[in-house]
């Protein structure tokens, strides 16, 4: 089980643009969806994305793809840590641990050993804004990953003795990532950012919030938000979805859990954007290096520039060519690690940038990244650095779709928390249509607002 930092920091939606949805009319329950199918030069099928909709609100959703032999399977579920108060703080964590702790069917052993004696690969993690929980098999074993999925989603006992045991865990997780200067570094951003809301609190909770959550608690809280118009069951890989649909209806109706007429829960969505708190948070810890990230508001998940900060991200500080790698380490020196990055949530988002230098360094490397970032933000980008970064974003969106749990993880995030679904060929134009002045406009409005900074480092 394992937390998503992806989500990890939020943002400020200030003159957002929302792409336009396509709102399609409300699905039937029972009915099947046809949403996507690629062909070949040949006209043979390589591609085809259904959907349908369970009672209870259920989607199904699969891709199935020609010439595979292993299918990815997940169950998102849309809730996170931004869903918890401050007396739940870490309860999504917590949950989505104590659901690997047995059914009245199976063992936390008996849930380990199926997929293990199988070869399959199964794990979880949350995130701010959702949970997953996603296995890998042999497309043959496909049914067997549905039954335990389903079962540990409306079947676990949410034992007491599981609920402290499991709490110690969490306690041990918890300070394993207080002693990572990466992880401490990101938080403690989050945490200027946000302040003491959800989107600025860690994930995994804090020792007091965990030591304090009750099993009555937690109890409550998987039953408000592990509801079926809540969650989407999303597969890619060699899968028949009409034969998916079936192992779901049977694995995932145990104790009634798919009963009503209710629709699915709409993506999560805020027309008031989250404004973001400047300033510099300092914490000190015994590591050799320093660690800082420096960043800005940013873009919601619904703004049509999105793709344009994609490439001006990429270009920035996404690889070994970008400005901020070859400025900060190749021609200076002054770290090892150092990269840009752009999150975005419902209502809000970030871009930043972290390194990791000596402690000597630190006062150089401030300077160097802030100076690129105002040089951007007063020039934009070239003509050349357009063209690299556009290259590198298709070049990784298409090789990171080679494999069935990446096509898997695409449609649970487009239905679960985007609403829309775009086709490969879609999004490749709409990189491509990206041009220099609108990264510029872009880049003069991001990077010429107040800071948010964050160092952990040695005294």
């Amino acid at each position: 089980m394992t937390q998503s930092n992806a989500s990890t920091t939020g943002r400020q939606a200030t003159a957002g643009r929302s792409s336009a949805s396509r709102p399609a009319p409300p699905q039937k329950v029972g009915s099947t969806r046809t949403l996507q199918t690629v062909t070949d030069p040949d006209g043979q099928v390589t591609s085809r994305v259904r959907r349908t909709l369970l009672p209870g609100g259920l989607r199904v959703i699969s891709e199935q793809l020609a010439g595979t032999r292993s299918a990815s399977i997940g169950v998102w579920v849309g809730v996170g840590s931004r869903d918890e108060t401050p007396q739940l703080h870490g309860c999504s964590h917590f949950l989505e641990h104590l659901l690997f702790k047995g059914t009245g069917e199976r063992t936390a052993l008996d849930i380990s050993v199926a997929l293990d004696a199988v070869g399959g690969e199964f794990n979880a993690f949350t995130a701010k804004e959702y949970t997953c929980f996603h296995t890998r098999v042999l497309d043959e074993d496909l049914p067997l990953a549905v039954d335990v999925l389903g079962d540990m989603i409306t079947s676990s006992l949410l034992a007491p003795d599981d609920v402290e045991a499991e709490r110690d865990v969490i306690l041990d997780e918890i300070a394993m990532h207080d002693d990572d200067p990466d992880d401490v570094v990101h938080n403690l951003f989050a945490a200027q950012a946000w302040g003491d809301s959800p989107l600025g609190r860690p994930i995994a909770g804090t020792e007091e919030s965990i030591a304090a959550l009750t099993r009555a608690q937690i109890a409550r809280f998987h039953k408000r938000h592990y509801r079926p118009a809540n969650m989407v069951v999303a597969a890619a890989g060699n899968v028949d979805h009409s034969a998916l649909v079936r192992q779901v209806r049977r694995s995932f109706g145990r104790n009634g859990f798919l009963a009503g007429n209710e629709q699915p829960v709409p993506p999560r969505r805020s027309e008031r954007g989250r404004k973001v708190t400047p300033g510099t948070a300092l914490a000190t810890r015994p590591f050799e290096q320093v660690n800082l990230v420096l960043g800005v508001a940013g873009l919601h998940r619904q703004d049509d520039r999105r793709f344009a900060l994609g490439v001006l991200n990429t270009a920035l500080g996404g690889g070994t060519s970008s400005r901020l790698f070859q400025e900060v380490r190749e021609h200076r020196g002054l770290a090892y690690s150092v990269f840009s990055f752009a999150s975005h949530h419902a209502d809000s988002g970030l871009v930043g940038v972290s390194v990791g230098c000596l402690p000597s360094k630190l006062d150089d490397v401030l300077t160097v990244v802030r100076a690129e970032l105002a040089k951007v933000a007063a020039e934009g980008i070239t003509a050349e650095e357009l063209s690299r970064g556009k290259g590198q974003l298709r070049g990784g969106l298409v090789l990171g779709l080679e494999d069935s749990g990446s096509r898997m993880s695409r449609l649970g995030k487009a239905e679960l928390v985007y609403d829309e679904l775009l086709s490969i060929d879609e999004v490749m134009a709409r990189i491509e249509a990206v041009t220099l002045e609108e990264i510029r406009a872009l880049a003069a409005e991001l990077f010429t607002q107040p800071e948010v900074l964050a160092i952990v480092g040695p005294a």
